[in-house]
């Protein structure tokens, strides 16, 4: 593909063929990753690629404890709920995927379902938690780096015919991932991200998200015109 349309063409994948995906093609899809800007070369990224039985106990134990109602561990702040216009593109989102599954609003055990497909990581066979050294804690650079090389990732990926979609449910319950997939203390777990071949039958992969426009976004300085 060309680069213009990998970017144009993407979006968030939520449903997967149980196809496994080569561990070959994985590291291919990270070295390419990993080329991503990093501020003053830190490259603070690692990553946990899991799949198969340790991924099944890791959806599992996400499964149950939100169903108990077990409070969330998130490693990474999560800052105040959104508000205002980001709440706006929130919500909008969610009415497309919700209008493409015919989930009506007062459905609430389909809205549940969807929600829990979230902490299955979309029952995709691959899941990759991005985590990073914790002597790093407290800088703005290294979670701006890791957002980098998660971006990296689903578009290397998708120029290579997988799907994908950056995920917090999957890591809510940090205490679950840890243990299944033996992440070091010395990491701290920032993102997951889910990663297969797509359904193209599944009906929430059509939806396209829609962006602002360069007008709303961008402010031109000094420019003649």
């Amino acid at each position: 593909m060309q680069f213009d349309d990998v970017i144009l063409g993407r979006r968030s994948i939520r449903g997967y063929k149980p196809d496994p995906v080569p561990r070959a093609l994985i590291e291919e899809i990270l070295t390419i990753a990993m080329r991503a800007p990093s501020s003053m070369n830190t490259q603070p990224w690692n990553f946990t690629v899991i799949t198969g039985e340790p991924l099944d106990r890791i959806r599992a134990g996400n499964t149950e404890r939100m169903i108990a109602g077990v409070p969330q561990s998130r490693e990474f702040r999560t800052g105040q709920p959104f508000a205002g216009p980001h709440r706006d593109r929130q919500i909008g989102v969610a009415k497309q995927l919700f209008a493409a599954m015919g989930i009506a609003r007062d459905d609430q055990a389909m809205r549940q379902d969807w929600v829990l497909r979230g902490f299955r990581q979309f029952d995709a066979p691959v899941c990759v938690i991005i985590t990073y050294d914790k002597v790093l804690d407290g800088s703005d650079d290294t979670p701006f780096d890791c957002g980098a090389v998660a971006t990296a990732l689903v578009n290397a990926a998708w120029s290579r015919g997988l799907g994908a979609v950056i995920n917090s449910q999957g890591i809510m319950q940090s205490p679950v991932v840890r243990e299944h997939a033996g992440i070091a203390d010395d990491q701290v777990i920032m993102k997951s991200i889910a990663l297969g071949w797509p359904d193209d039958d599944f009906p929430a992969n059509a939806v396209v998200s829609t962006r602002k426009t360069v007008d709303e976004a961008a402010v031109f300085v000094g420019f003649a015109d």
